[in-house]
């Protein structure tokens, strides 16, 4: 008589995590954690680990502003997978369940498999899925059926991407999961991107909204990286970056414990933001633009006199 599907998986996850030798994939190395590190058994058929109400609501509010902020983008996300049978979740840095969207038809079954929310889906908890594994690795990433470490979660389908709040730091994961056994592979990764695209939109506002009175500036690799933005204030002083900014700026936390001129980061405009003449050239044409070239409300706006100003203007070469 031959073995279970779920006896067979076992025994390769339980393979793997036996060899000596060093993992040859991302996937196998976080078998070998849920193996060795947390000691899950991959056959266990122990129901998955819920927080209480309570518990919830703390984790909830721990979030804070980030959860306000997901709740557009969790709708969206929805709209776009809820009719073929995806479950959207939002997960804290914990890997608990902190908010979800879901079919109202679905929700038994994402019940049972524990895509709910207070449903903690750590790596110590579930083993390798797609939310604990994104959380450790802190990259996007998709884990489908058989790649799970325990057999009882081998019907999902799970892909997940990391959400980092101002300060670089990981906060959420958001995911879209899947119990439907016809889900196709294109499909699966139309919806990672989607994911992933949802959680930078989040991530980004989240930013904005953290330096309301800044200006946000994106790097100048920006265009590969929408995320990798700066915060600017009037002083032109960087007052903060994203993790994607710090990464490409090569910016240690504790290079921004202090004001950081702009201009020493962003190639090219250090010369200009170190010449007094330009800056103050700067200020003035900006008045002058915003007088559409009067010089006598320029001078109003800037509190010099006319005589005054037209004396700076000839000084440093500016027309009306």
């Amino acid at each position: 008589m031959g073995r279970s599907p779920e006896n067979s998986h076992s025994d390769r996850v339980l393979d793997v995590v036996a060899k000596r030798a060093p993992a040859v994939s991302a996937l196998a190395a976080s078998w070998r954690r849920s193996g060795h590190l947390h000691a899950l058994d991959p056959a266990t058929h122990a129901p998955s680990c819920r927080l209480t109400a309570a518990e919830i609501a703390a984790a909830r509010e721990r979030l804070g502003r980030l959860l306000a902020i997901a709740q557009v983008s969790l709708d969206r996300l929805f709209l776009a997978v809820g009719g073929v049978g995806c479950s959207v979740l939002l997960a804290d840095a914990e890997g608990t369940v902190v908010d979800r969207r879901g079919a109202r038809g679905d929700d038994s079954t994402f019940d049972s498999w524990g895509l709910w929310t207070g449903a903690v889906w750590s790596e110590r908890h579930e083993g390798t899925n797609a939310i604990g594994t994104c959380l450790v690795e802190k990259r996007p990433l998709t884990i489908d059926r058989d790649q799970h470490y325990l057999a009882r979660n081998t019907r999902l389908f799970c892909t997940t991407a990391p959400i980092f709040d101002e300060h670089g730091q990981l906060k959420a994961a958001l995911d879209v999961s899947s119990c439907r056994a016809d889900l196709t592979e294109g499909f699966g990764r139309l919806i990672a991107t989607t994911v992933a695209d949802a959680a930078r939109l989040i991530e980004a506002e989240n930013f904005r909204q953290a330096f309301p009175h800044a200006r946000i500036v994106l790097t100048p690799d920006g265009e590969r990286d929408i995320n990798s933005m700066l915060a600017v204030d009037s002083n032109d002083l960087v007052v903060g970056a994203t993790r994607a900014a710090r990464r490409a700026l090569g910016l240690s936390a504790s290079a921004l414990t202090r004001p950081v001129p702009a201009g020493d980061l962003i190639r090219g405009a250090q010369a200009q933001g170190d010449d007094i003449d330009a800056a103050e050239r700067a200020v003035l044409k900006r008045a002058l633009a915003r007088a559409g070239g009067n010089v006598s409300k320029a001078a109003k706006e800037l509190d010099v006199s006319r005589a005054t100003l037209h004396r700076k203007m000839k000084r440093l070469g500016l027309e009306r």
